[in-house]
């Protein structure tokens, strides 16, 4: 029964919301109150600058890693640790101590796949990156690496556990990325570093 603690710990823990830590820490403006009031590193690069948003990403890939280490360390059971990649995910999206108003998720789902696997989280950050130099869109860089995760989950996790829920996590990153989707497709999505 302990190890399914590690679902409630990995929602909990993505429900700090690495971007409103770091605003409060360097006294900016709240994320989600300025920019595309996304409070992720894209948003925070924007108005708050490289070591605002280097910060808030690394807070927000630990999270993810964090919590799937320790569901790893609770449980060897597949069904427990994808459950746990997905209340992580679920926390920064939804996070019970900022009112409910998260993030997209992507970088603390490529943490999250990252404690999952080395190989899979490498692989989705190697995609996001390529993606990124090539189009300088950070929102086309994680629908890409997204599209592709279901995939590198099955060849590299195999489980059908896993790759549940890499499906489950991609539906919603899809989803939480309709806006920018729109946008890519009509041209006024925004570049990184613009």
């Amino acid at each position: 029964m302990v190890e399914y603690s590690a679902i409630l710990i990995g929602y909990l823990l993505g429900s700090v919301s690495s971007a409103v830590v770091v605003a409060r820490a360097l006294h900016l403006q709240d994320p989600r109150e300025v920019g595309s009031g996304n409070p992720g590193a894209t948003n925070v690069l924007r108005y708050g600058g490289k070591g605002a948003a280097i910060a808030t990403l690394l807070g927000d890939l630990l999270k993810g890693v964090v919590a799937v280490l320790i569901a790893r360390e609770l449980s060897a059971q597949p069904s427990v640790i994808a459950a746990t990649m997905i209340a992580v995910f679920l926390g920064h999206l939804f996070p019970v101590f900022f009112g409910f108003k998260g993030g997209k998720g992507v970088a603390t789902a490529l943490g999250a796949y990252l404690g999952a696997s080395p190989w899979v989280g490498g692989a989705l950050a190697i995609t996001w990156v390529v993606v990124a130099v090539v189009s300088r869109y950070s929102s086309l860089s994680a629908l890409v690496a997204t599209a592709l995760s279901p995939l590198y989950v099955w060849y590299w996790l195999g489980d059908p556990a896993y790759v549940v829920g890499s499906i489950l996590m991609s539906a919603i990153l899809f989803w939480r990325h309709r806006g920018n989707v729109k946008r890519l497709l009509d041209g006024s999505e925004s570049k990184i570093g613009k």
